[in-house]
């Protein structure tokens, strides 16, 4: 139900139940976490991207499963965004297709998406009388803003790619054809960074959630900073550069 591949220090995640769309059933939260526990228990992994296999990134839990719902078993279904939302590593979701319910929440859990222009940003909780879960209109709201949260959340506005990118959902809007390539070309950008350093950002940029002010942000950057100096990847980093631009000069 979940296939796993790395490469250039990339890891991809792909939900692999294209006949039922991908919905998110027990068997898939298993495999999607041990998938993210092998990702970040590998140091060659630096960043992971989540996709779906066939014509629809994910389209929400199980219906049956919620028929029979109850708080252990919508737990269950939420570990598989939050399983990845919570990851220290940086996350990127590569949008293929439909994101429904559940499925928008493993989207917006992802600290990035990039969207295929087929893409279908769909809260629809409401449309089937259900009241949104796992944190859904909190993470709409601090993504997208109060308006166009309401808009997906209480209005059912369903957003393509395009959509998504011109509303701040998605970072960028691709051809379809091209999405697992520009996903991976930009997943580069945090890979080729020291792995403890790019967790380490990650968490700096999640903190400043509770920071008010600039100077708080400072005093919260100065030690992180510091330690990263004193790393050797850091000079090994500054002495490349160095001899980057003196190549360049002569």
């Amino acid at each position: 139900l979940v296939l796993t591949q790395v490469r250039d220090g990339v890891a991809r995640l792909t939900l692999n139940n294209p006949d039922e769309r991908n919905t998110m059933t027990s068997p898939m939260v298993d495999e999607i976490v041990a998938a993210m526990d092998a990702f970040e228990a590998d140091q060659e992994v630096g960043v992971v991207v989540v996709t779906g296999a066939g014509s629809a990134f994910c389209a929400g839990a199980n219906l049956g499963n919620l028929k029979t719902a109850t708080r252990e078993s919508l737990g269950k279904v939420y570990e598989g965004f939050l399983r990845i939302a919570r990851s220290p590593l940086p996350t990127l979701a590569a949008v293929n297709g439909p994101a429904v319910g559940a499925g928008m929440n493993l989207a917006l859990g992802c600290d990035v998406r990039i969207a295929a222009h087929r893409a279908r940003f769909d809260t629809r909780f409401l449309q089937i009388g259900l009241h949104p879960g796992g944190g859904h209109t909190w993470m709409q709201r601090r993504i997208v803003g109060q308006q166009n949260a309401m808009a997906a959340v209480v209005f059912s506005q369903v957003l393509d790619g395009r959509e998504a990118e011109r509303v701040g959902l998605a970072y960028r809007a691709v051809p379809d054809d091209e999405l697992l390539d520009a996903a991976h070309e930009f997943a580069r950008g945090a890979a080729t960074a020291p792995r403890e350093l790019a967790i380490m950002t990650k968490q700096t940029i999640r903190d400043m959630a509770d920071i008010d002010d600039h100077p708080a942000a400072v005093t919260r950057e100065f030690d992180p900073q510091l330690w990263t100096v004193e790393q050797p990847w850091f000079e090994e980093r500054i002495a490349a550069l160095q001899a980057k631009i003196s190549a360049r000069k002569s």
